[in-house]
């Protein structure tokens, strides 16, 4: 895909998952960064995609971490690629071991992440049942389901409003995650936080499963994650005069709700991965 293409595909949702923008992204800036020395034109590039998503600080790490090391590392886009790759296999392995034999997994919206555990899971012989949800308005949910299916793993698919119902028999709740602050605040697809806290009443374990380099360091000085609004026509194309549509994309999900997050350096409480941060990747928190 040229720069253009990325740049359009993860503007418009074409591209999706916070790892596969961030991946792309760096792959756009790699063009630019093969193709001239002058700074400006590589800071223009830089600018341009940092800003094509609100709430998508894995994006930003993973071109602060090329813009800052391509002089020294001149494969720095490969650097970043393998460490998402390498951070997948990982919190698969790591999350696979929550799910147990004839559990019922619930997950909202599409993650790349919670889709590997899953698969993860079932290759090493598990049976269980995935429920899902199918994530209104852009129909996210949908996507996982059909991986998933075709992967073998059973799986019971719908509506949102479904969710707190289907709960009731779920065993475990597993989502991913867009962004991640120092308080231990995740961000995840709208709708997520009301779901964990009916989790938190009925006392099932709700995992966060993300890459660390989702942290947003700007949290650390009291910045709160932008929260991106989606265009009104992603819910109603042709609203009534009179009639505003809201449409959050993301929401934040308190760490008190959470069990725990499922991450490439290990399972955390939400408010502690910030101190390991800091240890296995100093210039994240820098």
């Amino acid at each position: 895909m040229t720069y253009k293409d990325i740049a359009k595909g993860i503007k418009d949702l074409t591209i999706q998952g916070a790892e596969a923008i961030a991946v792309a992204a760096v792959d756009a800036l790699s063009q630019v960064l093969a193709s001239t020395i002058d700074q400006k034109k590589i800071q223009k590039a830089y600018n341009e995609l940092i800003n094509l998503r609100a709430t998508e600080p894995a994006l930003r790490n993973a071109l602060n971490y090329c813009l800052a090391n391509f002089k020294k590392d001149k494969k720095c886009a490969n650097t970043v690629k393998k460490h998402f790759e390498e951070s997948q296999k990982k919190i698969a392995e790591y999350g696979a071991k929550k799910i147990l034999n004839g559990m019922i997994v619930f997950t909202h919206c599409h993650s790349s992440t919670v889709e590997r555990i899953l698969i993860e899971a079932h290759k090493q012989g598990k049976k269980f049942t995935v429920y899902n949800t199918e994530t209104r308005p852009k129909f996210q949910g949908r996507k996982t389901a059909t991986n998933l299916a075709k992967a073998g793993i059973k799986v019971v698919h719908m509506v949102d409003s479904a969710g707190r119902t289907a709960l009731k028999k779920a065993d475990l709740f597993l989502y991913g995650c867009d962004s991640l602050s120092s308080e231990g605040k995740t961000i995840n697809k709208i709708g997520t936080e009301a779901l964990a806290e009916f989790c938190n009443k009925a006392r099932i374990p709700v995992y966060c499963c993300t890459n660390t380099w989702k942290f947003n360091p700007e949290t650390i000085t009291g910045f709160d994650e932008t929260i991106e609004l989606r265009d009104p026509k992603e819910v109603w194309t042709e609203a009534p005069k009179g009639v505003t549509i809201f449409n959050p994309a993301f929401e934040i999900i308190s760490p008190d709700i959470i069990t725990g997050c499922i991450t490439e350096i290990g399972i955390f409480k939400p408010e502690s991965i910030v101190n390991r941060i800091a240890v296995v990747y100093p210039w994240l928190v820098a």
